[in-house]
């Protein structure tokens, strides 16, 4: 599809600059180009343009794209400015903008950005994010991500992200087989410069539907993960996929109390291997909920490595907790242990065992929530 492109940037040289890279740009008719924002909204039509890129950092952000939608209300809108701002991107989206990038850009990115965004994505999606959270160690909370993560995209088809924010000993790409070329401190150094289009190429594929942004490559780097930057990558990547899974490292610090904050749910996850596992649940349930009043609706409880694996047993651990248990997984040690061996955790799992059952059983519950959500 050929885009004929009206182009609104205040700064007189990028105005060039970007007017010269969209006419390199495949697919891309430069009709008009303009320094002041009068000028393109009462000369522009002329020219009828299917493509507006908006320079939103000279004006009200949220007015210029009113304007220009009631001006143009068939052409798709894509904000430019500097930096990425994930915290004004709902009133931009709201406004009628359809996707953002930061100048300047080259061609190869202006393609990439007005590829997703004219197939229908958005600044914005309904993106349902997750936070898998462990009091402590060794909870199996990793390996329920990354089969999760799998079988949301196998039942829905929709876009699935994961977030490594384990940031000292992480190890989903061991679970993915993975040799990533950037990681969270990459994308975490880059965050204010950004776009979700660009964010992107920071996750690495593991099937069509399912990314990975993976952890350090080394303990000693946490220090460059900084709270404000992961948060911004979260916020991002929100655009991206319609579920987000986040694993960050056990006990209460930092990353996984932001991380916690950011979530739409989190999920405490335990080995139910003896009564300590319990005791660290409580304390973990009870300080979240000196902090949330809708602790029931935003905290979910999952216990591993379950036997005797049922109703019966889900129901005493509930009783035992005093608060509602969301879901159970069966030890399935040996199974896990083998998919291990071949290198392959999350590709590997047996689709017919109790323990694939389970964290179906858990994809249906997150489906469907988000399914009602999306109704509202």
């Amino acid at each position: 599809m050929a885009h004929n492109v009206l182009l609104y940037e205040s700064n007189r040289i990028m105005l060039g600059t970007l007017s010269n890279v969209i006419k390199s740009a495949p697919n891309c008719n430069l009709v008009a180009s303009y320094q002041s924002h009068t000028d393109a909204l009462g000369q522009g039509k002329v020219f009828n343009p299917n493509l507006l890129l908006i320079d939103v950092e000279s004006q009200d952000a949220t007015w210029l794209i009113t304007e220009f939608r009631k001006a143009f209300p068939s052409a798709i809108i894509i904000c430019m400015g500097e930096r990425w701002q994930a915290d004004s991107a709902s009133h931009l989206v709201q406004a009628g903008a359809s996707g953002y990038i930061i100048k300047p850009f080259s061609a190869v990115e202006l393609k990439d950005t007005i590829d997703t965004f004219a197939k229908g994505g958005g600044l914005e999606t309904s993106c349902k994010v997750m936070t898998f959270f462990s009091p402590k160690g060794k909870s199996g909370k990793t390996t329920l991500i990354a089969n999760l993560a799998m079988s949301l995209a196998r039942k829905t088809n929709e876009p699935v992200g994961i977030i490594d924010a384990d940031l000292q000993f992480g190890d989903m790409a061991v679970f993915f087989n993975l040799n990533p070329s950037n990681t969270i401190v990459e994308a975490a150094r880059d965050a204010d410069f950004l776009a979700p289009v660009s964010l992107q190429s920071f996750f690495v594929p593991v099937t069509d539907n399912v990314s990975v942004l993976c952890g350090t490559r080394n303990p000693s780097l946490i220090d460059r993960v900084a709270i404000k930057d992961f948060e911004t990558v979260v916020n991002s990547a929100r655009s991206l996929f319609k579920y987000l899974l986040i694993d960050v490292p056990a006990g209460f610090n930092p990353t996984s109390i932001s991380a916690a904050e950011i979530a739409d749910v989190t999920y405490l996850v335990a080995m139910n291997n003896d009564g300590f596992e319990k005791q660290h649940i409580r304390k973990a349930i009870s300080l979240f909920e000196e902090d949330w009043p809708d602790v029931k609706d935003r905290l979910k409880v999952v216990f591993t490595r379950v036997e005797p694996y049922g109703a019966e047993k889900s129901s005493e651990l509930e009783n035992q907790l005093g608060f509602p248990m969301e879901g159970i997984l069966p030890n399935e040690y040996m199974l896990v242990s083998k998919a291990a061996d071949n290198g392959r955790m999350a590709l590997d799992i047996a689709s017919d065992s109790r323990l694939s059952d389970a964290i179906s059983h858990l994809a249906d519950k997150i489906i469907r929530h988000q399914v009602r959500r999306d109704t509202l």
